[in-house]
């Protein structure tokens, strides 16, 4: 079965002081329909950047497209007419962004928010009857009451639903949810999360998830894709990549990730900063923060490879 999405050594760069910089450098992934990909880093990492490219929603300029392809079912959004990639957007192709409390438009009613993607995307049942069948099935109790709601007489998990229901409107066959859970408390995050797992499953979507949180892909997670300074540096099964992470990097993460009934007087922490686009370091992006590294890692630069079967790695020097 062909992939519903696959990106091929994705290339972004942006305009910044008349210099350019890459943010996105050769970024390689598919996802399968029905499957469930989560994308882990931290942040600077290019999650964002990649996923707003898929559908083509990175202003430009800044953002330059400048190598690489992305299709989905088929169809290059990078090379496709401006007509085309409308089609996909919504369509095919949804969103859910950061933080619902600035995403949503606070002078609308939700129900009219929600109305509004319906008309541009299923016309032909743009009324009360759709949107209330909408926040019903986000688990919005009382939808009839809710749809004159404003966003600020909602909470935060609130807010976060109404945002999913207005990207499943159009009925998407891939939903993209960056970073879904930021600013909730962890009671909310849990049922944001068992909503889109239990979403994805009855409507049979393929789910790509952004997250810079490694403790809350277990359970959702088909496949994980390890992100560090603009590069893919690790993918595998979810399960497999948490009991036995190959790459420094994505250990690391695990590592900073606090164990509940834990006895420690300081959380552990990963030295350093992301590097920023423009400044990467020459060789293994990582090498500056990596506590295995060796002094070729300063010059060469990995590939990516196939380590295992479905495993992918780059580093010099695979972990046991």
């Amino acid at each position: 079965m062909p992939a519903l999405l696959e990106i091929k050594n994705l290339q972004i760069d942006f305009t910044s002081n008349d210099a350019v910089v890459r943010a996105v450098d050769g970024v390689s992934l598919s996802i399968a329909a029905g499957e469930t990909l989560c994308v882990v880093g931290e942040s600077g990492c290019g999650k964002t950047a990649t996923a707003l490219s898929i559908a083509r929603l990175l202003p430009s300029p800044p953002a330059i497209y400048s190598g690489g392809e992305i299709l989905v079912e088929g169809v290059d959004v990078l090379k496709a007419p401006k007509a085309k990639v409308r089609e996909i957007r919504g369509r095919v192709v949804s969103y859910v962004f950061q933080d619902a409390s600035v995403s949503l438009n606070p002078v609308f009613q939700i129900g009219t928010q929600i109305k509004e993607t319906l008309k541009l995307h299923r016309p032909e049942v743009a009324n009360d009857d759709e949107v209330m069948r909408l926040l019903k099935l986000v688990g919005i109790p009382a939808p009839e009451s809710r749809l004159k709601n404003y966003p600020h007489e909602m909470s935060g998990g609130m807010q976060q639903r109404v945002m999913i229901a207005m990207a499943l409107a159009s009925q998407p066959k891939l939903l993209i949810a960056d970073e879904p859970t930021t600013a909730l408390d962890v009671t909310i995050q849990a049922q944001i999360l068992e909503l889109l797992k239990d979403l994805k499953q009855r409507l049979g979507m393929s789910l790509l998830l952004i997250t810079h949180n490694l403790g809350i892909v277990g359970e959702i997670a088909d496949r994980v894709a390890v992100m560090y300074a603009g590069q893919i540096v690790e993918i595998a099964p979810g399960r497999d990549l948490l009991k036995r992470p190959l790459h420094p990097y994505t250990r690391a993460l695990m590592g900073s990730v606090p164990k509940l009934g834990s006895d420690v007087d300081r959380l552990t922490a990963i030295p350093g900063t992301v590097p920023r686009p423009g400044n990467f370091p020459a060789g293994c992006r990582f090498y500056p923060r990596c506590p295995t590294a060796k002094p070729e890692c300063a010059e060469a630069m990995p590939e990516l490879v196939e380590v295992e079967p479905n495993r992918w790695l780059r580093c010099l020097y695979r972990v046991a």
